[in-house]
């Protein structure tokens, strides 16, 4: 059996490696044999992630004609591609792009840094910002006001609190996307509606396609759950969605479940246009893969000019496709977790029946408080104030990046919370291990990929600003100098921060 998931067509390919001509060489670099060359240019689309992991490189004779070289040329460098452990190949089976053992792969996803390592530690690893305050505490009292006659119940509500349901279904309803309370579930967070979906609908050893790159916990989340990944390379920059691509990989690898995030996605903070919406569904239905949209990021546009296209399951309302997941967390605060799900009526009952296995049901405390916040308003204030904060930590870090790493490359996005940076050729895997040793915390590029892609990156959030950005910007082209020298960093203590 064939061991690849994808396939990159030989004009497609064509295409990346002609793009890597754009950037320039480095002084006194002598130019390598056309096959060295043709090599590396493959070696590093695959650790960039733009051609995914265990995906089909055409035959030597396809891509020797889209590129008009000898077929010689061609063969060389798949076989020198074999020997560095970035192809595999088959008699049969054709050859595919592969990681070498040696690469450093995604272990885990992105734990929050503790508190009382905050004095001296800028964490740039957890996209999360403190609470929205006095909005946080006002939504608990209200809670706590509607709390008693629940108190007389058993507290166990699988599906989520009636009156939230409703009023997350009138919400979908008020911007024309006619939902009944049937069609929600309230679930732990987001991450515990997208494990729900993937333990009903993948099972150990089903395909799940992914953004690549994705959301690294839940990358890990998926493959804890057994699932095996096939990555769909984003387009470069903030354009995002190859819908084309995506219709090939659906139609080929036939997965269970595709998982995209198409407002702000994390960590490239791409915004999925109205076309591409409807092709990512489109593609799905055709394929009978279940489209699972994340929206947790849908109302964090931090620009005034931001025209937002309608949501993916406007173009699925029944949601016989669409399998739409939203969030409290990202929008409001990480600590309020409280997530939903909204599908067709007899895939929350499914969800429902499931659950009895795993949590029983999601804190009534909480539901409470964010049913508050829907229903008077507060939820609209806090949002924009929430917007403002992002908004300014966003423009700092730009600014502070741009003066003290000015090689490094990246595409401001026009809302979400992360920054997606090019970290100027240096390793983000080494970048990371030393950014600890001088103060600052940024999660690798790897963690977001599938297989070891995006060893070139680093995410950095929208957490921090002011001096604090500044700072954090400082530390990291320390680390840089650094990775670069090619030494530890281990004599250089982080310097205790006040902001």
């Amino acid at each position: 059996m064939a061991q690849w998931t994808s396939a990159v067509g030989a004009a497609q390919l064509a295409r990346l490696l002609n793009s890597q001509q754009d950037r320039p060489a480095g002084p006194g670099t002598r130019r390598p044999p056309a096959y060295r060359a043709l090599a590396d240019g493959i070696r590093l689309l695959v650790l960039e992630g733009r051609v995914p992991v265990a995906a089909r490189l055409p035959a030597e004779r396809e891509l020797a004609l889209s590129l008009s070289v000898s077929r010689t040329t061609v063969a060389a460098a798949y076989e020198a591609l074999r020997a560095e452990g970035f192809l595999e190949s088959r008699r049969g089976a054709g050859s595919w792009t592969a990681v070498p053992a040696g690469n450093p792969l995604p272990a885990r996803g992105l734990e929050p840094l503790p508190p009382e390592a905050l004095g001296s530690m800028i964490d740039l690893g957890c996209a999360a910002l403190p609470a929205p305050e006095p909005w946080l505490t006002r939504a608990v009292q209200g809670a706590l006001e509607e709390l008693p006659p629940y108190a007389h119940t058993h507290g166990d509500y699988p599906a989520g609190l009636p009156a939230l349901r409703t009023m997350i279904a009138e919400r979908y309803t008020a911007r024309g996307i006619p939902t009944m309370p049937e069609q929600i579930m309230v679930t732990t967070g987001a991450m515990g509606a997208i494990d729900a979906i993937c333990h009903l609908f993948g099972g150990r050893g089903e395909r799940i396609a992914v953004e690549s790159p994705s959301y690294a916990n839940i990358l890990q989340l998926m493959r804890e759950a057994g699932a095996r990944l096939v990555p769909v390379a984003m387009a470069e920059g903030l354009t995002g969605w190859d819908v084309d691509r995506w219709r090939q990989v659906l139609r080929d690898a036939a997965p269970r479940i595709a998982y995209v995030v198409a407002d702000f996605h994390n960590p490239t903070g791409a915004l999925a246009d109205e076309d591409q919406r409807r092709g990512l569904v489109e593609a799905a239905r055709s394929a009978g893969t279940v489209l699972v949209a994340d929206e947790t990021m849908t109302e964090l546009w931090l620009d005034e000019d931001v025209s937002m296209p309608r949501q993916v399951c406007a173009f699925d309302p029944a949601g016989s496709t669409v399998v739409t997941v939203g969030s409290a967390s990202k929008a409001f605060w990480a600590g309020m977790r409280i997530g939903w799900v909204r599908a067709a009526p007899d895939v929350i009952r499914s969800l429902v029946a499931a659950r009895a296995y795993a949590d029983l049901g999601t804190p009534v405390l909480e539901q409470l408080a964010v049913n508050w916040l829907f229903s008077t308003g507060g939820w609209e204030q806090a949002v924009e104030l929430r917007r403002g904060q992002a908004r300014e930590n966003r423009d700092a870090l730009v600014t502070a990046m741009r003066k003290e790493l000015p090689t490094w490359e990246f595409e401001v996005p026009q809302g979400g919370l992360t920054l997606w940076v090019r970290a100027g050729g240096l390793s983000g895997s080494r970048l990371a291990e030393v950014g600890e040793r001088v103060g600052v915390r940024v999660p690798s590029g790897p963690r977001f990929g599938v297989d070891g892609a995006f060893e070139g990156y680093v995410r950095l959030p929208f957490t921090v600003g002011g001096a604090v950005a500044d700072e954090a910007a400082a530390r990291l082209a320390a680390a840089a100098r650094v990775v670069e020298s090619g030494g530890s960093g281990g004599g250089e203590a982080p310097r205790t921060f006040v902001a």
